[in-house]
């Protein structure tokens, strides 16, 4: 796997390119900014990028639109985003081209070396991944007559796994229980919301967070 990262701070953007390295993955380039990055795309395409949001010059969201742009002259490259706040704002921007190999998480998760390797793995490989605290934040908002409100405690687990992009497989050992039994727990919690089931992981994503975010 060949990955280029894009990440203004100095520090952590070195140790992306050492905690990479070390895991057996290959760094193309590791720059500062949105415009290195787009130059860097293009000379030696890697296999898929780490951008921060915020960059040089305003650190609004230069970096998400340098992740948007990347997936508009390559289809479905496999970018993984991440923020040092929850804005589900941009998760929804970046989720909304209609393709997997997409991810959102918070700069925190990066510390978990492994889940942090895994997830970037299973967005190159095509997959979706939601932070899990957006998805807390987007349910807490809800109004207490909401259909998210009757979700018992085990579909609300099921549902945050779900939009971190794990399938049901990966769903009944994180949680220890049977495949029969999450598939139960999902058409639950579809039916519940009133979504059409889907055995897509980026479409399940996509309608967990449209119906979170409506």
């Amino acid at each position: 796997m060949r990955i280029l990262i894009a990440e203004d701070d100095a520090l952590l953007r070195e140790g992306l390119a050492l905690l990479l390295g070390s895991v057996g993955i290959e760094v193309t380039a590791a720059v500062d900014d949105a415009e290195k990055f787009l130059d860097a795309f293009e000379t030696d395409p890697p296999d898929g990028a780490v951008l921060d949001v915020r960059m040089p010059p305003t650190f609004t969201n230069e970096g998400l639109k340098a992740a948007i742009e990347a997936r508009r002259r390559r289809p479905g490259f496999p970018v993984l985003v991440l923020s040092a706040y929850v804005e589900d704002r941009y998760a929804g921007d970046l989720l909304s081209g209609g393709a997997g190999g997409v991810g959102y998480l918070l700069k925190e998760r990066v510390g978990k070396v492994e889940e942090f390797v895994d997830t970037l793995r299973r967005v190159v490989d095509g997959g979706t991944v939601m932070d899990p605290e957006v998805i807390s934040q987007l349910m807490s908002r809800r109004r207490a007559d909401d259909p998210i409100r009757s979700l018992t405690p085990r579909e609300s687990e099921v549902l945050g796994l779900m939009a971190e992009g794990l399938g049901n497989a990966d769903i009944a050992r994180k949680l220890v229980v049977s495949d029969t039994a999450v598939s139960k727990h999902i058409g639950n919690i579809f039916a519940k919301l009133g979504l059409a089931a889907s055995d897509s992981g980026h479409r399940r994503v996509l309608a967990v967070l449209a119906h979170l975010r409506s």
